[in-house]
């Protein structure tokens, strides 16, 4: 009676937990394992909610459609200046959440693609050859992460001002609406320090995926020559 071969799963799981990363000579810096790493934690993230963040975006932008048409009305009727600051405020802090939420859903989305590298990446290695590099997190991955986060804080703190601005117009006084003006105009650096910081993390997500890129076609190369030689 032919016996067979257990099946060792400890040996597996053990096989998929890196232990250090390694320098190659091409200067790319890989952890080795016998299987896939998978995805890692910004990659799950980017999974989840690059979706939701775009339809928040889209959102965002059909009310600040909305809350214009209704400024532009209250110019044409006369409404009052107070009420017309008030709306220009608010409409400028949603239309920029719609901007930190479509900026913020790129950047999800680039993390998404990497991540699909680096796990059908692995998995390919895995079936041609049982041993897998797979690429640690690049400095430019890192800082498209740190460009996204300090772009969303600049323009959540510039809606979050926007909205207590408009909250502290009283009536149509000439100090209120001075007020109002001059935080306006103040408020417009920040919003543009936080878009031009998403715009950065994106220049470097872009960066990423033709590193990642390099690597792997570099490794699929390598698989290939080690298979021909193993004949």
């Amino acid at each position: 009676m032919p016996t067979q071969t257990p099946n060792r799963p400890s040996a597996t799981k053990t096989s998929k937990i890196p232990t250090r990363a390694d320098k190659r000579p091409d200067e790319f810096i890989v952890v080795a394992s016998d299987q896939g790493l998978g995805l890692n934690a910004p990659q799950e993230m980017g999974n989840k909610l690059w979706a939701p963040m775009f339809v928040m975006g889209v959102m965002a932008f059909a009310a600040a459609l909305i809350l214009g048409f209704v400024r532009s009305n209250a110019i044409a009727t006369a409404a009052g200046a107070g009420t017309i600051a008030q709306l220009g405020h608010v409409t400028t802090g949603v239309m920029f959440i719609g901007f930190t939420a479509v900026l913020s859903a790129i950047t999800f989305a680039i993390a998404r693609i990497l991540g699909v590298f680096r796990s059908e990446g692995g998995n390919v290695q895995t079936l041609a050859s049982g041993h897998v590099q797979t690429l640690t997190m690049p400095a430019a991955a890192k800082g498209m992460i740190l460009s996204m986060v300090m772009g969303m804080m600049a323009i959540i703190v510039a809606v979050g001002l926007h909205v207590y601005v408009a909250a502290s117009v009283v009536g149509a006084s000439e100090a209120s609406l001075a007020t109002a003006a001059q935080w306006g105009s103040s408020l417009e650096g920040v919003r543009r320090l936080g878009v031009g910081m998403h715009l950065f993390g994106i220049v470097l997500g872009l960066a990423t995926i033709v590193h990642v890129l390099r690597f792997q076609s570099i490794r699929i190369l390598e698989v290939a020559k080690e298979r021909t030689a193993s004949r």
